[in-house]
């Protein structure tokens, strides 16, 4: 099983091929788009600005490539901003287009609507609410633990959401759109719970 992790210079590469390394999966890492036909599973990580990775992606020729791996009904993983880049826009520092893989957006936290003041960034580990049933989160509770880094969330149609988070108030931490899966939180970060996620996906 041969799982491709995008590098285009906005991820924490190691961390996540450490992960994929402990659960017994051969990951590689790839900037190389024509390279990723070659692959049974796709993993878009990202830590940073939504503007940036877009750029970025555009940049090394990778946009067409991701796409096109999406739509060979192959699993594709998106993490964190990974997970953010899947949808339509995001309003991260102005407005700018996503790869459109999942309908919906991407919006800061509302820091003031209660209240106390919202703390931003969301940090550190909060549960996930499973939504419906998914291969992703088989074996796992209804409810359970992962680490989370982010100021921004998703806003999408319910039929694409498999899991909840609540930070405040609830948003959206993990969608699905047929073979294209989306992580908020980070599996690599969230020891047994975020290993057990990598592992059901390398078997999808």
């Amino acid at each position: 099983m041969k799982v491709a992790i995008v590098d285009y210079n906005m991820g924490n590469l190691a961390s996540v091929k450490n992960a994929f390394l402990k659960i017994g999966a051969k990951p590689e890492i790839v900037k190389e788009g024509e390279k990723l036909k070659g692959f049974d599973k796709l993993i878009l990580p990202g830590v940073g600005a939504f503007g940036d990775a877009i750029s970025h992606l555009n940049q090394y020729g990778l946009i067409e490539p991701i796409l096109e791996f999406a739509k060979s009904g192959k699993p594709l993983l998106g993490i964190c901003l990974g997970m953010q880049l899947l949808f339509d826009k995001s309003y991260e520092f102005g407005e700018h287009n996503g790869l459109g893989l999942i309908s919906g957006e991407v919006v800061p936290f509302y820091k003031s609507r209660f209240d106390h003041r919202l703390k931003v960034p969301h940090m550190g580990w909060n549960e996930l609410f499973v939504q419906k049933e998914t291969p992703i989160f088989k074996g796992l509770p209804k409810a359970f633990y992962l680490y989370f880094v982010h100021s921004f969330h998703a806003v999408c149609d319910e039929k694409y959401v498999i899991g909840k988070t609540i930070y405040g108030y609830e948003f959206v931490s993990a969608v699905q759109n047929e073979n294209v899966f989306g992580l908020q939180p980070h599996p690599e970060k969230s020891h047994e719970n975020g290993l057990k996620i990598l592992e059901n996906f390398v078997r999808l």
